[in-house]
C-alpha cells in the first residue's frame, strides 16, 4: 500500500509503501476503548482522602448513658451520623492503574493508526525543520499543509527550534514516536507523521 509523502511546504515529494499489518488493519474499537480508559485512569492522582470514624479526633467517651434518658443510644460522637463524625465509605488514597497486556497495547496503536488512515486524517511528511524558534514559521507550515484542526505531529526526535515554535499554538501537539500513546492518537483530528516516525512504528510494531 502506497501513500503520498509531502514536504513541509505542502508540495508532493514521493510515494511511501506502508506495512499493511500496521496501517491497514481492521480497527478494534473495543481495544481502543479499553486502552484509552486505562491510560486516562493511570493519569488520576488517586490522592482523595477522608477520615473514617476511627481517624476523627475525639469520641472517647459515651455521650450519655445507655438507658433512661429517652434519647437514642449512642456510643461515640465520632459516629458517621453525627455532625463532625467520620465519613462512611469515603475515598482513600488508591491507585487507579489498570493492567494492559503488551499485545493489546500494540493492537491499540495499530488500530489507531489504521483508523486515521481510513478516515483520511493521516498525513505523512518527509521531515519537520525550522531554522529559528518562531511561532510564525510553524504557522506557515500549518497553512502550507492546510491544517486547521487539532493536530498531533509525531517524529523520532524534534529539534529545539520546532518545539519552541509550536508550543504557543493551542491546537498543535508534538510527541516523539517512542512516547506516543493511544490516548494522544485518538485525541487529535489530524495526525502528521514524518517518514522516520513511520519507519519507527513499522520496526517496533
Amino acid at each position: 500500500m502506497q501513500v503520498q509523502v509531502y514536504k513541509q511546504n505542502g508540495n508532493k515529494d514521493s510515494l511511501l509503501t506502508l506495512n499493511e499489518q500496521i496501517f491497514n488493519i481492521e480497527p478494534n474499537m473495543q481495544v481502543l476503548y479499553d486502552v484509552v480508559n486505562a491510560q486516562r485512569a493511570a493519569m488520576r492522582r488517586g490522592t482523595a482522602d477522608t477520615k473514617g470514624r476511627s481517624e476523627v479526633r475525639g469520641g472517647g467517651r459515651k455521650p450519655w448513658r445507655q438507658k433512661g434518658t429517652g434519647r437514642a443510644r449512642h456510643g461515640s460522637r465520632r459516629s458517621p451520623i453525627w455532625v463532625g463524625g467520620g465519613v462512611t465509605f469515603g475515598p482513600t488514597p488508591r491507585s487507579y492503574e489498570v493492567k494492559v497486556n503488551r499485545k493489546v497495547g500494540r493492537l491499540a496503536i495499530k488500530s489507531a493508526l489504521s483508523l486515521h488512515l481510513q478516515k483520511e486524517q493521516l498525513l505523512i511528511v518527509d521531515k519537520i525543520e525550522i531554522n529559528e524558534p518562531k511561532t510564525k514559521l510553524f504557522t506557515e507550515i500549518l497553512n502550507d499543509l492546510s491544517i486547521n484542526e487539532r493536530v498531533l505531529f509525531v517524529d523520532v526526535n524534534f529539534s529545539d527550534n520546532v518545539i519552541l515554535a509550536a508550543r504557543n499554538i493551542s491546537h498543535v501537539s508534538l510527541e516523539n514516536a517512542s512516547h506516543t500513546s493511544v490516548l494522544q492518537l485518538m485525541s487529535c483530528s489530524k495526525l502528521v507523521l514524518t517518514v522516520d516516525a513511520v519507519k519507527y512504528f513499522e520496526e517496533v510494531l
